[in-house]
């Protein structure tokens, strides 16, 4: 593989990411619009909202089986415009059975997607021989901002679903079907760890296990972030309606400059430093919500949690790739599993023992599950793989 191929499947896989972001925010920032437009009740949304993390767990599986026959960047190819086309028909539809089906579709599509997409992030990582994974997120984080701006500017001009949704996806399918011609697997020596299974080898549930934990905890806090701060600031910090829509907006946009500079500090300190510093910050960040006095106080504590929730996520891709290098599209694909986990379990946790408890008291539940990650950071990083200053593997240049 030439640098410029290098070059090219970079850009072209971030273009993908950013894609994902956009479309995944200008869905679930329009749910109560999608309520409305479908005239979903209370009682039955939450069916609707969790079967699409359950489907996407299916499609994340049945990725793991095609790419032992097609590559990932051809999964990619057609998963995106499908996951474009499902959100369009999400807001086109009239009866509930449309939005069933278009959900359903949605979530097949964005399981095969994710997986697909690390899979091939990890390749290229493998084949740059230093940290680029959180570059790739960044990206992701990104178009999710886009994405919410995008869904306040329909609400804002009192829009349709379809009259917000058809622009976009006009703009980005013909985007991401040109840019799926650069998608590239990064081609890279095999790195073999004592314990690991060698190329070619099956995975070991055993040995990813630590990382599939790591992964549940981290969706369980972003989850808690996305779903529950606008109601914590207003009604137990005693914030504005206005003031209670900022702390996801400062989480989203501490969640790309993290991302975007976190790959220095892997290459600088190793993978295994960021993850405990990241572990340290958000597990900080959750306390500080907890024991605010006032609403300026929990926004601080939400900024500390988008710094620090949102180096763990791609390096616990990257630590699978590096683990199973012979197999690590099947681990990428059974890691991305723990993603929808992690979310389908976080909300409903914090809701419950909010109810049943306190909130403020709620919150120290994914505190303790975040910190849990310091347990496992050795995973991260054995030392003959590790992705850092002094750790990188030589390479003849550079390739962007």
């Amino acid at each position: 593989m030439t640098d410029a191929g290098l070059r090219h499947g970079r850009a072209s896989l971030g273009l993908s990411f950013g894609v994902q972001g956009v479309a995944f925010a200008l869905l679930v920032t329009r749910i109560p619009a999608i309520q409305d437009q479908y005239g979903i009740s209370d009682g039955l949304l939450p069916v609707f909202l969790a079967a699409v993390p359950i489907l996407a767990g299916v499609g994340s599986v049945a990725t793991e089986k095609v790419v032992a026959r097609v590559r990932p960047g051809a999964v990619l190819r057609w998963s995106q415009p499908l996951v474009l086309l499902a959100l369009l028909g999400v807001g086109a539809g009239r009866e509930v059975w449309h939005v069933a089906v278009a959900l359903g579709v949605f979530g097949l599509a964005v399981g095969a997607l994710d997986a697909s997409m690390n899979m091939l992030g990890v390749s290229l990582q493998r084949a740059y021989g230093r940290s680029i994974m959180l570059g790739f997120h960044a990206a992701y984080s990104l178009g999710g901002i886009a994405g919410a701006s995008l869904a306040w500017a329909g609400a804002r001009w009192e829009l349709s679903l379809l009259g917000s949704y058809l622009p976009v996806v006009v703009v980005l399918l013909p985007a991401a079907l040109v840019g799926s011609r650069w998608y590239t697997e990064g081609k890279g020596p095999e790195e073999k760890e004592p314990d690991a299974v060698g190329a070619g080898g099956a995975v070991s549930f055993r040995l990813l296990l630590p990382l599939c934990l790591v992964m549940s905890f981290a969706y369980i806090g972003d989850s808690t972030v996305s779903n529950w701060s606008a109601k914590y600031l207003q009604d137990v910090l005693g914030g504005s309606e206005q003031l209670a829509t900022v702390p996801y907006n400062v989480y989203m946009v501490t969640t790309l400059l993290g991302r975007a500079l976190g790959d220095l500090g892997v290459r600088r300190f190793g993978a295994v430093a960021v993850v405990r510093g990241g572990s340290l910050l958000a597990a900080g960040g959750f306390a500080v919500v907890a024991v605010a006095p006032g609403a300026w106080v929990g926004m601080f504590g939400f900024t500390m949690l988008g710094f620090g929730l949102c180096v763990i996520v791609p390096q616990t891709f990257a630590a699978a790739g590096r683990m199973f290098p012979g197999n690590s599209d099947a681990a990428v694909a059974r890691l991305n599993i723990f993603n929808y986990v992690g979310f389908l379990v976080g909300s409903p946790l914090v809701g419950a023992l909010g109810d049943a408890w306190s909130y403020r008291g709620a919150m120290l539940v994914p505190m303790a599950l975040v910190l849990a990650t310091l347990v496992y950071a050795r995973a991260f990083g054995p030392e003959p793989a590790r992705y850092g200053g002094g750790h990188e593997r030589p390479h003849t240049a550079d390739v962007g």
